[in-house]
């Protein structure tokens, strides 16, 4: 679980009025995609994609700082709908999808037009505006298959998706699904990822995060663990 509360207070004192209320960078779930993800959940429950989606999400966000041309009221709910459609996808061969040295087209396509029915469906319930709608579920049936860019709302989807591997959730998630240890997953979610982006701004996080995972496993780190 995810480390919430502290396990000690080295310094003795309570520092709590020099921490702004809300300083830059930290963010919160746009309110009007709630009921979107009330609807969402359910269907994401498969390989992590409800934690995936949200740890997207949230680059999503820091994408579009720097791309104040996208419409985030297209991306967001693309990103936080574009794997609902796994839920149509026996569970035994969702992986099968994705493995490394095969992988199933078929059902890589599948999931992607069975997404965007499933967020058509979901857009329509929340009464999300029904201008954006088709913009959402083009960039939803494509967003693993398609290898360009339909547009930057579209690039930042795609590029969300992909560099959520290398976060530490994302290589977690990786180690499980194929039983691989961290190294070999931090390498393989690496091919994956660099050399194919299409923003500057996701080549550059993706590098700072692999550079951090790439720390993790350098045996001065581990040696630093072991003294403790």
């Amino acid at each position: 679980m995810t480390k919430l509360l502290p396990a000690a207070n080295h310094y003795g004192q309570d520092v709590s009025a020099g921490i702004e209320a809300e300083p830059d960078g930290v963010i919160a779930l746009d309110p009007g995609l709630v009921a979107v993800w009330e609807l969402a959940a359910p269907l994401l429950r498969v390989r992590d994609n409800d934690a995936h989606t949200l740890y997207a999400l949230g680059l999503a966000y820091a994408l579009l700082e720097s791309h104040p041309e996208a419409d985030a009221a297209v991306v967001l709910p693309a990103l936080m709908l574009h794997d609902v459609g796994w839920s149509q996808v026996p569970p035994d061969e969702v992986l099968e999808a994705i493995a490394p040295g095969g992988g199933r087209r078929d059902l890589v396509l599948l999931h992607e037009k069975e997404g965007a029915r499933l967020a058509a469906g979901i857009l329509a319930a929340t009464g999300y505006d029904p201008a954006k709608v088709p913009a959402i579920l083009a960039i939803i049936d494509g967003h693993d298959s398609r290898r360009e860019a339909l547009s930057i709302e579209d690039a930042i989807v795609k590029d969300s998706d992909k560099t959520w591997r290398l976060s530490p959730h994302g290589i977690d998630t990786v180690m499980d699904w194929f039983g691989l240890d961290r190294g070999r997953a931090l390498h393989l979610c690496s091919q994956r990822v660099h050399g194919h982006l299409f923003t500057k701004e996701a080549n550059t996080i993706a590098h700072a995060l692999t550079a951090l995972e790439s720390v993790t496993l350098w045996p001065q780190r581990r040696e630093l663990l072991t003294a403790d």
